[in-house]
């Protein structure tokens, strides 16, 4: 079934009796070209691309809990491509075009919001490494305006432009940058690689890989095993314990991402606004209320919840730059789990075990990723050889000395 304002009308006009499933709910057959692990935004939208790209249909999604139960349904919906280094920005950049035509593509509307991303800076020399941020977005394509205070005043009045500590000295605008609708981009994913054949096996956890002579030759689950000739790990913060199931070591730390919602309040955020003095991340939501978030929290976890110092130090952001936050009712918060790599970046790589692959490490940016990343996991697993893009994202690059810092603070995970 299309999506459409006539089909729409056609269902409100005879009771809504005729909208069907929107994906199937199979059993897992004994055996696929390809197995995913990993049901989330990167997971599906490797199987969506991998359909739709490449011809692979023959291919199974396992979650081992229901669809957009993981950090796909647990951020705060951003996406922009504003990175600076080589490594990272054209692959960004990819993603975020993927983004704009995203919804025509797979017939499901994501909420896709390109309102702007406006990162303030405090300081000179802050200015200067947007500007340098700025002409390294336009080397890539992307788009990127350097804003001064009074253009900031007139966008955002309700910012603490009177602020002696903590002055507005200029800003980094990315108008195609916005929100999009998270768990929506699960469903329209899952939606558009069911019609494909693809197979998105909901409940399914895996137990172990069936590994002889240095190959993958499957996996083992709970609802038994299945054979694969690629197996594709995807799973963001629980990569350490899968990859520990095939013996591996990654170079990851979990760690706890907290995000919080406020109240309902009439629009007055633009787009995405950013704190330059700290890390404090807010835009407004559909429904009114303000999404926002900050820092992780400072141990490593796999729980889905996170701690009060967090909470605080949170606030404490908002309130500095938006004292009016203050006057806002928290309405609900919850965590996610991030997959911390020791240099801030991703990896889309294959592994030492041969047919066994790897998409993990993305830190703060895995949704804003997932188009992009699930295209070129993709093209990977299809053709056996890095999307240009991607080529940087290699498992080795510690070991040969290419990391991809893009904050500059070294290998602490927690800093990243």
């Amino acid at each position: 079934m299309r999506y459409s304002a006539l089909r729409i009308l056609k269902e409100g006009l005879t009771g809504n009796r005729g909208w069907q499933p929107v994906w199937r709910e199979p059993e897992p057959r004994p055996e696929y070209d390809i197995v995913i692990i990993g049901g989330g935004g990167h997971g599906l939208s490797t199987a969506y691309y991998l359909a739709k790209e490449f011809g692979e249909r023959n291919v199974a999604v396992l979650e081992r809990g229901w669809l957009g139960s993981g950090n796909i349904g647990r951020n705060t919906t951003i996406i922009r491509s504003n990175y600076l280094l080589e490594g990272n920005q054209p692959f960004y950049e990819l993603s975020l075009r993927l983004w704009e035509g995203l919804e025509q593509d797979f017939n499901y509307n994501a909420m896709v919001s390109q309102r702007g991303i406006l990162n303030l800076c405090h300081s000179d020399s802050q200015r200067d490494a947007f500007v340098r941020r700025g002409n390294a977005m336009r080397l890539s394509g992307a788009d990127s305006v350097i804003l001064g205070p009074d253009e900031i005043r007139r966008m955002c009045p309700y910012l603490d432009h009177e602020s002696a500590r903590f002055p507005i000295t200029g800003a980094l605008w990315q108008p195609r940058g916005g929100t999009v609708r998270h768990d929506a981009v699960a469903w329209g994913y899952a939606r558009g690689a069911d019609q494909r054949g693809v197979d998105i096996i909901q409940n399914c956890a895996v137990t172990g890989f069936d590994i002889r002579d240095g190959r993958c030759l499957g996996v083992e689950t709970v609802k038994g095993p299945i054979k694969a000739r690629k197996v594709a790990m995807c799973v963001a913060g629980s990569s350490s314990r899968v990859a520990t199931l095939a013996g591996m070591r990654l170079p990851i730390e979990s760690h706890v991402l907290q995000a919080f919602v406020s109240e309902g309040l009439k629009p007055v955020l633009p787009g995405v606004i950013t704190f330059g003095a700290g890390h404090f991340y807010v835009s407004q939501s559909d429904k009114g209320g303000l999404v926002f978030g900050g820092d992780i929290d400072g141990y490593n976890t796999y729980a889905q919840r996170g701690n009060l110092p967090v909470v605080e130090d949170v606030c404490e952001g908002g309130m500095a730059i938006m004292p009016m936050i203050g006057r806002a009712r928290l309405l609900r918060m919850w965590g996610g789990v991030m997959d911390m790599s020791m240099d801030g970046s991703p990896f889309i790589d294959r592994t030492h075990v041969d047919g066994l692959y790897l998409n993990a490490g993305w830190c703060y940016g895995g949704f804003k990723a997932t188009p992009a990343s699930g295209y070129c996991y993709a093209h990977l697993l299809a053709t056996g050889q890095p999307h240009e893009t991607a080529r940087h994202f290699r498992l080795d690059r510690f070991r040969q000395g290419a990391m991809i810092d893009e904050k500059g603070v070294g290998a602490q995970p927690n800093l990243h």
